[in-house]
């Protein structure tokens, strides 16, 4: 039965690490189906963790923070969106700088509002408990008895998956990014489906930040998206940009990181800073596999 019980917390651990990383990767998903590189995911990811703990902070409604976190990711996505297709600056460049931008924007204002708040504690996103199936072994704990986020996540994938492959939007948005030109010709603003893709990009990667410091942890901290938005650009990569693919990356990242911080608890003699590492080196190990299958 412990054997039982520590598998299935693992389980758990596992799905609630990889929530963030889906959001991210997801969104990143929308954006590069358009045809815009979106480095800018970790850039999203922190602010919408700060807005979320801001608001729900001073209003002590959790869900008044998700809902500013959509604004602001979204606005996070128009002006990537804004420098790279109206004012034409490298992709790369945009994102990094957006990047770049969030880490210490954010970091001055966590310091300005929770300077006086060093306990500060947020309020909480009570589990759904599903009376019955909520007690079934293994499964229970880990699919009826959790948050709103985590099923949103699911109803994500689900529309995000029939979106692109049976809806005439998905199909021009696929246009739009592999053949420009053709989609150009055929009447689409290519320009106006970029922009409203890398919005719904930064929205998910926004709610992605706000399960970070909403649900995980409780609490906002300088960096704690600590490198999500690259694992999730990886994870997408890993999943060859399709919705099952990039899911399935997504839990292999968080059950990595899952296990690194298990083997930390269990007080075994490795050095823990090999331990943190361990799912940025699965991410890089998940990008050569992947490279070495698309050439073989």
């Amino acid at each position: 039965m412990n054997n039982l019980n520590f598998f299935s917390d693992y389980l758990v651990a596992s799905f609630h690490l990889a929530v963030p990383l889906a959001y991210a990767a997801l969104g990143g998903l929308y954006s590069e189906r358009s045809g815009v590189l979106n480095i800018a995911l970790e850039g999203m990811l922190i602010t919408g963790a700060l807005t979320s703990a801001v608001i729900s902070f001073y209003s002590g409604n959790p869900w008044l923070g998700i809902l500013a976190t959509l604004i602001v990711g979204g606005m996070v996505g128009l002006l990537h969106a804004f420098l790279c297709l109206t004012l034409c600056v490298n992709q790369l460049v945009s994102g990094l700088a957006i990047n770049l931008v969030a880490s210490g924007m954010t970091s001055f204002l966590a310091r300005l509002v929770f300077s006086s708040n060093s306990t500060q504690r947020l309020p909480e996103i009570k589990p759904i408990i599903i009376p019955g199936l909520a007690n079934i072994p293994l499964i229970g704990n880990l699919l009826f008895q959790q948050d709103i986020l985590f099923y949103l996540l699911f109803l994500v994938f689900l529309l995000t998956t029939y979106i692109l492959f049976n809806t005439s939007f998905g199909l021009t948005l696929r246009a739009v990014g592999e053949y420009p030109q053709a989609a150009d010709t055929a009447g689409i603003s290519v320009e106006g489906v970029r922009y409203f893709a890398v919005i719904i990009s930064g929205c998910l990667a926004g709610l992605g930040g706000a399960y970070l410091s909403l649900v995980q942890v409780r609490f906002f901290a300088e960096g704690m998206s600590a490198g999500k938005g690259f694992i999730a650009i990886a994870a997408l990569i890993f999943g060859r940009w399709h919705p099952q693919g990039t899911a399935l990356a997504c839990l292999l990242f968080g059950a990595t990181e899952a296990l690194q911080l298990r083997i930390q608890a269990l007080g075994a003699n490795i050095p823990y800073q090999f331990l943190l590492m361990l799912p940025y080196a699965i991410a890089i190990l998940a990008l050569v596999t992947q490279k070495l299958g698309v050439r073989s």
